[in-house]
């Protein structure tokens, strides 16, 4: 299989991606400079949609009505887009041998690609509850949204669960927003989560009470500071109740879990220096690899208002700090050849 070269590839198809292509637009591209590499059969999107609009009852966010950049009120950038601006898309690649020594990145059907500059826009993936050994956690009908084929499997499950049981497991941003859209669609909701309150690491105890106060009104039921330890299964192998450290069961033909996420890093252990879970960077998203970037959930990166080095998962510090790494390598590219065009021939 033949090896194609970029000047420039964002390894990754999420939010950041996107937000780093229109970057690199602006400031200027030839065509076949920039590629996209991602293991999604779609152009990047908007994630946060699959959350919320995507599973409406009514009037449903679809394709291609959520591709970037229109979560910040900038244009729709749909796949022609993309050609249009010379930016080749290789999607549902998955890629499975990085060397940042060589610039050489592998795909699982053996295709490589070599770069000059690298952007890692790998995102995260979600934590799975059989990574723990829960019991009965590979049952059907447990879901976990991440991508839009995680998505696709979820509304197929609320069509042919009408008007059924869902237990959202976990507290945070997923659980709420999920909490709310299956209510929307008629189901009996119970969130579940072991801290004293959601959203425990933004929310304080009276913020937190407000929520819970109005999805109660809702109907949504809450059960907090409780574990949950396993699920039963019918003989079909679908989930029928979610077992909690306490001892009650909850019935459930749908379970859907939101306990977090793992940045994606593993194809770079030990070719960079990492901290806090993630590739640590610089103020302008660089690597302690030249010419390697890292953007969006995998960047630890300084934030001066805290004095300290974070990472953080969320869809505008993925838009902003692609941006700012394509702002940073565009203006060091630049600099450079003005510099090499000055400088009188020896």
């Amino acid at each position: 299989m033949a090896e194609k070269h970029f000047k420039y590839v964002i390894l990754g198809g999420g939010v950041a991606a996107g937000y780093a292509a229109r970057e690199f637009a602006k400031h200027g591209l030839n065509p076949g400079e920039l590629a996209i590499i991602s293991k999604e059969a779609v152009a990047p999107y908007e994630r946060p949609a699959l959350s919320k609009g995507y599973l409406f009852p009514q009037g449903a966010a679809r394709l291609p009505g959520f591709h970037v950049c229109v979560g910040s009120g900038g244009e729709r950038l749909l796949p022609e887009w993309y050609s249009e601006n010379g930016i080749e898309l290789i999607l549902s690649t998955e890629i499975v041998k990085a060397d940042l020594a060589s610039k050489t990145l592998t795909s699982a059907a053996g295709a490589t690609f070599t770069y000059d500059i690298l952007i890692i826009a790998t995102g995260s993936t979600v934590i799975n509850l059989s990574d723990f050994g829960t019991p009965g956690a590979n049952a059907n009908n447990i879901f976990y949204l991440r991508e839009i084929d995680d998505a696709d499997k979820l509304v197929a499950a609320i069509e042919a669960k009408k008007n059924g049981k869902v237990v959202i497991v976990g507290g945070g941003y997923i659980g709420l927003e999920l909490s709310a859209v299956m209510k929307m669609n008629n189901f009996d909701v119970t969130m579940v989560y072991p801290e004293p309150w959601c959203m425990p690491r933004l929310f304080t105890s009276d913020i937190a009470a407000f929520y819970e106060g109005y999805y109660a009104n809702k109907g949504v039921k809450i059960d907090k500071g409780t574990l949950v330890v396993g699920f039963d299964s019918d003989a079909n192998g679908d989930v029928t109740s979610v077992k909690l450290k306490d001892g009650r069961a909850l019935e459930a033909d749908i379970v859907v879990v939101g306990v977090g996420g793992r940045p994606l890093t593993k194809l770079f252990k030990a070719q960079v220096e990492e901290e806090k879970g993630g590739i640590k960077t610089d103020g302008f998203f660089q690597t302690s690899v030249p010419g390697v970037y890292a953007v969006g959930d995998v960047a630890t990166f300084p934030m001066k208002l805290y004095n300290d080095v974070r990472r953080v998962e969320h869809v505008d510090h993925a838009r902003k700090s692609a941006e700012q790494a394509v702002k940073m390598e565009s203006c060091w590219g630049l600099s450079w050849k003005v510099d090499h065009q000055m400088r009188p021939r020896q």
